[in-house]
């Protein structure tokens, strides 16, 4: 049944369920998911966490990853999510949207919004994915204070501190911020685009006690690992951000090509959810029952020979 029509709604808030999450044993999984839809078909795959990537949320509205959608637009991503699967959502917070005020504002925007978590990076304006090249940083004091903001800001939503100093200043650097980002007020610490296992196990040892997220993003410059593999180097929580957007536009593209080809969906069938499979997953039935006055709908049979 879906979570928006359940009888048993959450009534702890999304920050303290994102904690008890984190506190079990193993690492915790947090797919991406670009809609509300995505979000269902993860939670029926058996995830209890999700991830709301920055990169996911601009590239579905056909914008690139520069930091230059709005908080008001990212609420309406995270109420997609929390509304359909009802599950705690970690949410792209990006550098913030701006000084300490508008992180704070951030904060109380996503939480209201139904967000578990956030994580705020130590770029400059305009931001890059943090797999690219010649990104600029602002100072550690600067990110320190932001963090700070956050959680002064936050009731129960994680903070997380985002450094992409790794590629901009070094490893050492890299490490310095992230216990600066701790002592300021960091919950768990991501570090950006590391890129090898010795790296991801030296920056873990570096902050043994502290919650470490990984990025497992492809055609990065991070290898591919596994859960399990992060998990023995030392990591708390792993990411896969962009994977259900990029699957999605692959298909879509097959599709719109063969209706440009063929003038017909009919090569394409076979790929479709179908509508059965549609009402199941978005609980159709369940607020159709909403309702009494509703007649329940009757999925159409095929046509004789399709």
């Amino acid at each position: 049944m879906p979570w928006l029509v359940a009888a048993d709604l959450p009534v702890e808030p999304a920050g303290r369920r994102f904690r008890t999450l984190l506190a079990r044993p193993g690492i915790l999984r947090l797919p991406g998911a670009h809609n509300g839809h995505a979000a269902l078909q993860a939670k029926a795959a058996g995830f209890e966490a999700l991830y709301l990537s920055g990169a996911a949320m601009t590239a579905s509205m056909g914008l690139p990853d520069l930091g230059i959608i709005t908080v008001d637009e990212v609420a309406f991503f995270i109420r997609q999510l929390v509304r359909a699967a009802g599950l705690p959502v970690l949410v792209d917070g990006d550098t913030g949207y701006g000084g300490v005020l508008n992180v704070m504002h951030m904060v109380r925007v996503f939480e209201e919004a139904g967000a578990a978590a956030v994580h705020l990076e130590d770029q400059e304006l305009p931001k890059k994915c943090g797999h690219l090249n010649d990104k600029r940083l602002v100072s550690a004091d600067e990110m320190a204070a932001k963090v700070a903001a956050a959680r002064r800001a936050a009731r129960d939503l994680v903070v997380i501190a985002r450094t992409d100093a790794v590629a901009v200043e070094g490893f050492d650097a890299a490490v310095a911020r992230a216990r600066r980002y701790v002592e300021a007020g960091a919950e768990a610490i991501f570090p950006e685009a590391l890129t090898s296992r010795e790296m991801f196990e030296d920056f873990a040892k570096a902050l043994p006690g502290v919650p470490l997220l990984a990025n497992m993003t492809e055609f990065g410059r991070t290898p591919h690992f596994t859960a399990a593999e992060f998990e023995a180097m030392g990591y708390r929580m792993v990411i896969w951000p962009v994977s259900s957007l990029r699957v999605a536009n692959r298909a879509q593209a097959r599709l719109y090509a063969a209706l440009a080809r063929d003038g017909s969906t009919a090569a394409m069938v076979p790929e479709m959810q179908t509508r059965a499979e549609l009402y199941a997953t978005i609980g159709l039935s369940a607020y159709e029952a909403l309702d009494a006055s509703l007649v329940a709908s009757v999925v159409p049979e095929p046509p004789a020979g399709a």
